[in-house]
């Protein structure tokens, strides 16, 4: 594609202006490779990039292009948690998608090689890859190691629930100050199975990342390795003309779930990989999800339900273990072709699990299904997301405490306000009632760092994180900014969830729904800008909350 741009007499104009870059007739004599970055000073994820990137173009001389660097924006989640910042990460992934087609198809470029380490940065760079469509790899930045307390692996969720647990007394707020200093002790994504976390394991499972990239080190020499070697990769791609279009289809994406689903379930990744597959207009919806993980057991609990990091699960055999694992029982379609320029089957077929406590053999599984259910019922006709653990396979019923948004509901949770048997329901969080659809890891890490964990759950239209512990009902849909049941609900409704068989039930008649739905009116916007824009375009969150192609 550069040539066509560039080798023309009548491109002299376009050749000076890439020499003014620096760059020799010989560099660009050869294939232009991007390499887009999410690199900042704002983000422990994305602090340590330009070591993985200047990695990177050293594969990309070697392999015979010309690499370019191109910066991209990433919300630090870690930051923008629980205020109106968070109303901006989702959101974020639709913005780098555009900035990522723009800049590729505006440059005719190659190729490119994606660096991102947030799980909206790497969403929203896979949306753009493929629109796109030229030869792309991608090395995360990945994780970094747990903090130590004590005796005790911690990390960022840590400290959510610390809040809570100061404010309750268990903790003293010296303690909370010795362990924020410690929590996060490098670069790299949080140490546990959080929402960058997963989703760099699905790269590999879907073919577009290198062996390793979800699990190695942030800050060690395996993650400079793999990024040397997804430069020569990128190379070999442009010249095959192997372009992501030939790499993901339905059964990449199905193998991409099935990982997830066998790593403990992310909510986060469900809702990516649904706007990966709107973007290469493949059918998946909630149903085909559950389908997925009723068929798949659960390998692998680490933290924030485990006792296990990202280290040792890396040391256990890392991601590949868990596909070859999955692939004795025909659950990976291993004939899939991947960007190492072999077939999955082949990057996993020697991979061995180093310890069985981590990652677990397929006739001996955590759990005989995967980690997330679809719940359904009056109150989510559409669908909503739950993630099975531990405190989650009982069913509970309790009296609805309805808040608008989440800052109230914290706040009650800190006050005292809730107590065993309440269920807190958070409304209007949903893609167009946030607008931005915001995790709700300050409430859930309120309710278990109140000790409640148990026995308060949480309801929302709202997304869960990954971080989440408790029961939680997330991404309920139609939300209430759509006119949902969830709008409905007063303080004071019965409700039962019973996330074990996947149901959820207001329990109020149906002509006093009705009588409701008849007196409820249209919640006030007050978002502007950008966030006004994503409100009035944004799908529901059974679609992947992306934005609409049609108007």
């Amino acid at each position: 594609m550069s040539k066509e741009l560039y080798t023309a007499m009548e491109k002299a104009p376009q050749r000076a202006t890439l020499k003014a870059l620096g760059l020799t007739d010989d560099e660009l004599e050869k294939p232009l490779v991007a390499v887009i970055t999410a690199r900042s000073e704002i983000s422990p994820a994305h602090m340590h990039l330009d070591e993985i990137v200047q990695a990177v173009k050293i594969g990309i001389y070697a392999g015979g292009c010309t690499p370019v660097v191109l910066p991209s924006i990433a919300v630090s989640d870690g930051i923008a948690a629980g205020g109106v910042g968070f109303k901006y990460a989702l959101p974020s992934r639709e913005l780098i998608a555009d900035s990522v087609e723009t800049m590729l198809n505006a440059h005719g470029f190659d190729g490119a090689v994606f660096v991102p380490n947030t799980d909206t940065a790497i969403a929203g760079m896979l949306m753009g890859a493929a629109r796109a469509n030229v030869p792309s790899v991608f090395v995360t930045g990945g994780p970094m190691d747990s903090g130590r307390f004590g005796d005790k692996k911690i990390g960022l969720a840590s400290m959510y629930e610390g809040v809570g647990k100061v404010k309750c007394g268990s903790m003293s707020l010296d303690e909370l100050t010795q362990a924020e200093t410690v929590a996060c002790p490098s670069a790299g994504s949080a140490s546990g199975m959080y929402a960058a976390n997963p989703l760099g394991c699905v790269l590999e499972a879907l073919g577009l990342a290198l062996a390793g990239n979800g699990t190695a080190p942030a800050l060690g020499s395996e993650r400079i390795r793999i990024a040397k070697n997804s430069g020569l990769c990128v190379c070999e791609l442009v010249r095959n003309a192997d372009t992501p279009k030939m790499i993901i289809n339905k059964r990449s994406l199905t193998n991409a779930l099935r990982l997830d689903m066998a790593l403990g379930g992310s909510p986060n990744t469900v809702l990516h990989v649904m706007a990966l597959a709107a973007e290469y207009n493949i059918p998946i919806d909630l149903d085909y999800v559950q389908n997925i993980s009723n068929t798949t057991p659960e390998l692998v609990e680490l933290m924030p339900y485990g006792k296990a990091d990202m280290s040792d699960f890396h040391r256990a055999g890392g991601v590949q273990a868990v596909l070859n694992e999955l692939a004795k029982k025909n659950l990976i379609d291993g004939a899939l072709r991947t960007v190492a320029g072999c077939s999955l089957a082949i990057t996993y077929e020697h991979a061995q699990i180093n310890d069985e406590t981590v990652i677990h053999k397929i006739d001996n599984p955590v759990s005989p299904v995967g980690g997330i259910t679809v719940v359904k019922g009056n109150l989510a006709e559409v669908g909503a997301i739950a993630v099975r653990n531990t405190s989650s396979k009982a069913a509970i019923n309790g009296k609805a405490k309805c808040f608008e948004r989440e800052e109230e509901a914290v706040e009650a949770i800190y006050s005292g306000r809730i107590k065993k048997g309440d269920v807190v329901v958070i409304r209007y969080e949903g893609p167009k009632g946030g607008p931005g659809m915001r995790e709700m890891l300050p409430s859930t890490a309120a309710v278990v760092g109140m000790g409640l964990e148990n026995d308060v759950p949480i309801i929302t239209d709202g997304r869960i994180s990954s971080a989440s512990r408790g029961i939680v009902v997330g991404h309920v849909c139609p939300e209430a900014a759509d006119g949902g049941k969830i709008a409905l609900v007063k303080d004071g409704d019965a409700i039962k969830i019973d996330i074990a068989n996947g149901r959820i039930t207001l329990d109020v008649p149906a002509k006093e729904l009705q009588a409701r739905q008849k007196k409820l009116r249209p919640k006030d916007s007050t978002a502007t800008g950008w966030l006004l824009r994503y409100q009035n375009l944004v799908t529901t969150a059974a679609e992947g909350a992306v934005l609409k192609k049609k108007f």
